[in-house]
């Protein structure tokens, strides 16, 4: 599935919730199928800056060429929003994660639901998953 259709899917998914109290329930659903992330990583290393809640991403790239990320939260809301991120961009080249347009966020109305601290963490959260792209596609170009 691509970037793309998957964002398209979780459009659809949160189109179903009239109320954001709901739209917000349905994010802490989504923390529950998070990638943990290893224990070891869970380190000041991994805490993602900017953030409100302490936020823990790793990321590795696969010998497939594709980036697969775990992460953990304190805070189980903003475990659903790294879970989402991490629907969309797991599986995919560092070129495609790089490269993507996360327009999922405003077309469900995250960006304007969230605090400004979380949003704020929100875009900390997608800098650090570009930053992983970056440099693993400047070590292995081809992916």
């Amino acid at each position: 599935m691509t970037i793309d259709e998957t964002q398209e899917q979780i459009i659809a998914e949160f189109s179903l919730f009239d109320e954001w109290l709901d739209r917000y329930d349905y994010l802490i659903e989504l923390s529950g199928g998070l990638p943990a992330i290893a224990p070891e990583h869970r380190t000041e290393q991994y805490v993602i800056k900017g953030c409100q809640s302490r936020v823990w991403v790793d990321a590795q790239l696969a010998e497939d060429g594709k980036m697969y990320f775990t992460a953990d939260s304190d805070a189980i809301i903003t475990k659903g929003i790294i879970a989402l991120l991490i629907r969309v961009l797991n599986g995919h080249t560092p070129a495609e994660v790089r490269d993507a347009d996360l327009y999922f966020i405003d077309r469900i109305g995250l960006s304007q639901n969230l605090s400004p601290t979380r949003a704020n963490g929100l875009l900390a959260m997608i800098r650090q998953m570009k930053l992983f792209a970056t440099a693993f596609a400047a070590v292995h170009p081809r992916s």
